[in-house]
This record gives C-alpha cells, sequence and structure tokens, in this order.
C-alpha cells in the first residue's frame, strides 16, 4: 500500500513541474527596448537580461491543462478524488474487522485494537495523495470529521450500527463512541490542521497514539503478567511495547515523509528525540489516570509538547 501511495506522492519540496501559467522576467516598461529575443546560443539580442527562460518557464493556455482546468480547479478535483478514496479506504477497513469479528475469526477486543492501529496509520500515509494546495489539509479533516460524525450519532442513539459498535467499543456499549473513538478522530482532525505533512510533531504524536497505545493493549493482555506496582491494570510488557513500537513506527513514519521530500532530519539526532517522547508517552500511558483522561488525549498531548520542545531547538 505505502509503494502505491509514493507514487502518487506530491511533496512540497520536491521539483515538480507546473503547467501554471508563470510571468517571464522582463522590464516593467513598455517600449521596443524592454523586448528582447534569444538567439541560437540563448544569448540576449536585445536589452540585457539576467534570467534566461528554461521550456518550463513558457506560459501555456488553459486549455492546455486537462479539460481545460484552470490549476485551482485541477487542485479541488485532485482533493476531492483523495478525499473520497480515503475515506473509501477507511470504511473498507472497519468493514472487513467487523466482518472478522462476526466469523469469529478475531474477538472483539483484538479487533477493536487493530482498528485503532491500523486506520490513524492509514489515514497518515494516505496525506501525501492530496495536492500541494493550501486547502489539502482541509479536504484530508473530511476524513476522520465523518467519521467523528458517525461517532456522533449512534453514540448518542440517533440511529443504530451494531457493526460499527462491536468493533471499536470494548462492552458493546453505543455511549462507549463518545468517549474513546470520538477523541481518538479528534486528535487526527486536530493534527491534520495543526501540523500537517510539514512538521514531524504530529506525524510522532499520532504514532504513539495509534501504533504505540495499540500495540501496548494487545501485548499486555496477552502477556502482561508482571504489573506496573503504581498501577496493576498496566503491565511491563505493555509498556516496553508500547515504548519499542511507538518509536519505531515514529520513525518509520518520518522515514516515509523524509523521503517523499517533505523535510530533512538528522537522524542521529532524530531518533534520541523521538526516544524521548516515545519514553515520555509510554510513562503518561502507564499512569493511573485512564478514568480521569483517556489515553486517546493524554498519549497525544503529551507526545506533541515533548516533540514540539525536541524538534523546535
Amino acid at each position: 500500500m505505502i509503494m502505491i501511495l509514493l507514487s502518487f506522492a506530491q511533496p512540497s519540496r520536491l521539483p515538480t513541474f507546473s503547467t501554471r501559467r508563470r510571468r517571464p522576467d522582463i522590464s516593467t516598461t513598455h517600449n521596443l527596448n524592454s523586448l528582447w529575443l534569444l538567439g541560437p546560443k540563448r544569448t540576449p539580442i536585445l536589452g540585457v537580461q539576467t534570467h534566461y527562460p528554461t521550456p518550463f518557464d513558457v506560459p501555456l493556455p488553459a486549455k492546455c491543462l486537462p479539460f481545460g482546468l484552470t490549476p485551482v480547479a485541477e487542485d479541488l478535483l485532485h482533493d476531492t478524488g483523495a478525499t473520497a478514496a480515503v475515506l473509501g479506504g477507511a470504511y473498507a477497513l472497519v468493514f472487513t474487522f467487523n466482518n472478522l469479528t462476526q466469523r469469529k475469526l478475531i474477538n472483539q477486543g483484538l479487533s477493536r485494537k487493530l482498528v485503532h492501529i491500523l486506520s490513524g496509520l492509514f489515514f497518515m500515509v494516505s496525506w501525501p495523495i492530496f495536492s500541494t494546495s493550501t486547502v489539502a489539509r482541509y479536504f484530508a479533516a473530511v476524513v476522520p470529521a465523518v467519521n467523528c460524525f458517525r461517532l456522533l450519532v449512534h453514540g448518542l442513539s440517533l440511529a443504530s450500527d451494531e457493526g460499527l459498535v462491536k468493533s471499536v467499543t470494548r462492552e458493546g456499549n453505543p455511549q462507549e463512541l463518545l468517549r474513546g473513538p470520538l477523541y481518538y478522530v479528534l486528535v487526527l482532525i486536530f493534527c491534520d490542521l495543526a501540523f500537517w505533512r510539514e512538521s514531524p510533531i504530529g506525524i510522532i504524536s499520532l504514532a504513539m497514539m495509534c501504533g504505540g497505545d495499540g500495540v501496548a493493549d494487545i501485548v499486555g493482555r496477552r502477556f502482561g503478567s508482571v504489573k506496573i506496582p503504581y498501577n496493576p491494570q498496566k503491565s511491563w510488557a505493555g509498556s516496553i511495547a508500547m515504548f519499542v513500537f511507538g518509536f519505531l513506527l515514529s520513525i518509520g513514519m518520518l522515514y516515509y515523509y523524509s523521503v517523499l521530500g517533505y523535510f530533512q532530519l538528522d537522524w542521529v539526532s532524530t531518533m534520541q528525540k523521538v526516544a524521548l517522547v516515545s519514553f515520555v508517552a509510554t510513562a503518561v500511558e502507564s499512569l493511573p489516570t485512564t478514568e480521569a483522561v483517556d489515553d486517546n488525549i493524554s498519549v497525544p498531548l503529551a507526545s506533541m509538547a515533548v516533540a514540539f520542545l525536541s524538534f523546535s531547538n
């Protein structure tokens, strides 16, 4: 899936060749002396120019764009299609695990955590398929916003969807949709709008919430016989898994975005900073505060704070 998305990626910092009209560098005067011509050897014949145009500087008429669309309309069409594709993928993911749960191929708890892990990572991996337009992040935010609306509708019992309830809640109670799952999509929206593809802060925070916290629960339930002294609901195995997988997923996502050219990182320093974020997020997740503050709030907020302080230096 990542290789497919790489092929559609449009990083804002990679060199691109656009068909948008560009004004050539000419003098502001409009007499004959301000005009210039290029000879066979690309030297000015009339006037003096310090900029020699390349073939990509030649203005193209709007009719040369696909279907005669303007660049703005082309970006809007592109982002609309990307939104529809990501929204379809998100629904397919939930539908798949709902089917697996109904067929009793996996239990409800495992299904819920796999949806928790994969849906957020899928959302992050899909960001590069959106255009380089300044409004692209708002189109991407439509995906978790639709899911937020869906959770509100079913959590308030305005409509019923047994498959949704089973796939994302612990006890099958619709009101649970208004807690952890709702906080989860709100964090997705916030990281999308606040950080987008240009900052490692949002990427690390989502990796810790989706991957680190999700894997911690799976490993803790299976191998968590040795509990943490100050919180009997958490285990050493789960906390170690959160630190390791949160770190690895964060580094993996940062590498993915750096390959696409969204930012360049000093990897030795970056790994140290990500390790610090993972340690703090793991410590916060292990605290006996789940009843007061949901992990889908405490873990990403702690990750954002430490990542902000680390990567701002």
